[in-house]
């Protein structure tokens, strides 16, 4: 506890009045002196007695308690402290200032652990902030309380300001204490150009640079590419210089592109040697073909389904009159065109990416080569859909040509023509195309749809049924040929949904489910998982036409793995859900399938150079009069130090040693105020003056 004095004024006017009559008293007095009045000593003393009255003086005595010195510690907690031995490093450092700082008297620690990504923060890729930390930490400590600051990094910092204000003596120095070693190697993967959608079967590009500190000039690297539906392809890429990897999508949705170069031997971590993307793709128009073979009632709901979609461009011929038609009508007089069969089956036949045969049936216009045209092109990734009449029981159905080798459904020769209720099979309320359709179920677990009248009974060779008549019947077929796709519809009923017949059913839907299916459409695929981040959980989820009791297996960024539960939620979907922090790549894997997702950004700034540096905090340090020293060199000594003026600022740190500034700071525990004018003091020093005046003037 200590005391001090001072003087101190309690005027009893004003200052402003007191300043007048000081003025006023100066100016007389001078008057006074130059014409030589006798007295005006006397009167100048007098005054100044009464306005050293109204000043009121007072002496001030305050009581002092000292106030500890504070040193803030800030530990990096990022990502890239867990490589190598640097979480050891930190850990022993942070222990190690913990003792010596709690041994110095009179100073408090205060730690602070920052970098650490939450799931609120991971997404944004802000990298590593220490000095909004150590802002924070310093934003309710009085300036003239801090004795200095520690940081514990390995200097990847992403939040220092361009440009540090100078620093005074007066201010705490920081020192920096870096992980890891100054001659790391680290080679990366980075992405320049990287579109984010494109257009399916077009030309798309990607451009990448492969970096490594410790390469030879020239020297190349493997960069594997993997492309999902696509396959995989190696290339051989020059080591800091930009590469460009061409690629088209094959299919609308997303499509996953990944990218990763073999790790290098002293490097760092491979964490950043591999990149995962998703590109979306989007088809310009969907080209399809419909062939009717005959003028029917449902003929013009087909039609107007499909023009009803702006995306859709579409192709319509109806075969009115087939060749094999004589009634005498002169060609003249007929309206009719004819069907370019060539242009459609063989020139421009890839061209579409769906055909509709709607009630079509063999009538001597088609060439068994143009059906085998249609089989290589579903054969080689097209898509087909057969709406079958009555015709494909009869000799004329279309299964009697080469179309068979891609037609799940034999027709047995019977068609059935009573009325029955479309329902949706075991496997239909599992698969995507038809599992959540409007209507499907109703309070009953009978579907609310109309009535159909007709069906053709068939016998399904392959492929899944999907819907089907109470007892069985098939209705809906799809099945995979190779690389294309094909669905078959037994009724030709199904328009009766469209003209609300009975409350009709969903038959706009269930079309537009169909072509997306047939078109690969992933959110439609039977089997498929699938993996996305959101607000700081890896939500996984498994489509599945057969229920599964094995969980999936997660692999983190950095190589762990942990197996996932998914739980069954019904209509073929399985979901789970888990916790993640740590930005990067996340895989996922059941033995079957596989997907990825991705926490943060491309070019995560965490990795983007993990390489330990002092050049990013040495502006600060040197600004502060700090200091940086490598933990590899062991643990500098601390110093206290006295606080330096501002002509005598230095650096408070040398080669083995760091320094904390003793501020010296207190708190006012008591005050006393003691007038020195008393005022029977006051009242008596005027008498006497008054006298003095007297005398002197009655002489």
């Amino acid at each position: 506890m200590n005391s001090t004095y001072t003087l101190d004024f309690a005027p009893l006017v004003p200052w402003p009045f007191l300043a007048a009559c000081m003025a006023i008293v100066v100016l007389l007095a001078i008057y006074g002196l130059w014409h030589r009045a006798r007295g005006t000593l006397l009167r100048t003393l007098a005054a100044a007695v009464a306005l050293a009255a109204l000043a009121n003086p007072v002496a001030r005595k305050e009581e002092h308690a000292g106030l500890p010195d504070v040193a803030v510690v800030v530990v990096d907690d990022s990502p890239s402290q867990g490589i190598g031995d640097r979480r050891q490093q930190t850990a022993a450092a942070e222990a190690a200032l913990r003792q010596r700082l709690g041994a110095i008297e009179n100073l408090d620690v205060r730690v602070v652990h920052a970098g650490q990504p939450s799931a609120n923060t991971a997404h944004r890729d802000e990298g590593t902030r220490l000095f909004s930390a150590l802002t924070l930490a310093l934003s309710d400590l009085p300036r003239q309380r801090l004795a200095g600051s520690i940081l514990i990094t390995d200097g990847q910092v992403h939040d220092m300001p361009e440009v540090v204000a100078a620093q005074d003596a007066a201010s705490a120095p920081v020192h920096v204490l870096l992980t890891g070693r100054p001659d790391e190697r680290d080679r990366r993967l980075v992405v320049h150009n990287a579109p984010t959608f494109g257009m399916v079967n077009q030309d798309l590009s990607i451009t990448l640079r492969v970096d490594d500190s410790g390469a030879a000039p020239g020297e190349t690297a493997e960069l594997h590419f993997h492309q999902q539906d696509v396959g995989d392809q190696t290339i051989t890429a020059p080591i800091g210089q930009d590469v460009t990897v061409p690629f088209r999508l094959p299919r609308a949705g997303h499509s996953l592109l990944e990218f990763d170069v073999a790790p290098v031997e002293g490097e760092l971590t491979p964490l950043n040697n591999r990149v995962a993307l998703s590109v979306n793709g989007v088809r310009d128009r969907l080209r399809v073909l419909l062939v009717t073979g005959e003028a029917h009632a449902g003929e013009r709901v087909w039609r107007n389904l499909l023009k009803a979609d702006p995306n859709v461009d579409l192709v319509h011929f109806t075969i009115l009159r087939p060749p094999d038609k004589q009634d005498g009508t002169p060609i003249r007089e007929l309206s009719l065109i004819a069907f370019p069969i060539r242009e459609l089956f063989e020139l421009k036949l890839n061209e579409f990416d769906l055909i509709i045969f709607d009630r079509y049936r063999r009538r001597g216009i088609l060439p068994s080569s143009y059906y085998e045209n249609i089989v290589n092109y579903v054969r080689h990734g097209g898509a087909l859909l057969d709406v079958s009449g009555p015709a494909y029981a009869t000799p004329l159905s279309i299964y009697r040509t080469p179309l068979a080798d891609v037609l799940p459904g034999r027709p047995t020769g019977t068609v059935r023509t009573e009325p029955f209720l479309p329902e949706l099979s075991p496997t239909g309320l599992r698969h995507p195309v038809t599992a959540d359709l409007p209507g499907a179920t109703d309070n009953n677990g009978k579907p609310s749809w109309s009535h159909w009248f007709r069906v053709t009974n068939v016998d399904v060779t392959r492929g899944q049924t999907l819907m089907q008549t109470s007892d069985g019947t098939p209705l809906l077929v799809l099945d995979r040929f190779e690389q294309g796709r094909v669905a078959q519809i037994y009724s030709d009923q199904i328009w009766l949904w469209s003209r609300g017949f009975e409350g009709g059913g969903p038959q706009a839907e269930l079309l537009r489910r169909l072509a997306h299916w047939l078109m690969k459409e992933p959110d439609l695929e039977e089997e498929a998982l699938r993996a996305e981040i959101r607000g700081g959980e890896l939500q996984v989820e498994r489509q599945s036409l057969t229920e599964h009791q094995e969980p999936v297996t997660v692999t983190k960024p950095d190589g762990s793995q942990a197996p996932l539960k998914l739980t069954e939620q019904g209509k073929g979907l399985s979901n789970g859900t888990m916790p993640v922090e740590m930005p990067g790549i996340y895989r996922v894997e059941d033995g079957e399938h596989e997907a990825i997702a991705t926490m943060g950004s491309v070019n995560p700034k965490e990795f983007a150079d993990p390489r330990a540096t002092p050049n990013i905090l040495k502006p600060l340090a040197d600004a502060s009069h700090g200091s940086e020293h490598w933990l590899r060199d062991g643990l500098p000594d601390i110093r206290m130090l006295d606080k330096p003026t501002r002509s005598a600022a230095r650096d408070a740190a040398g080669r083995d040693w760091i320094g904390l500034y003793r501020q010296n700071d207190y708190v006012v525990t008591g005050l006393t105020l003691t007038p020195l004018a008393a005022p029977l003091g006051v009242l008596a020093g005027l008498l006497v003056v008054m006298l003095l005046m007297w005398r002197r003037e009655s002489r």
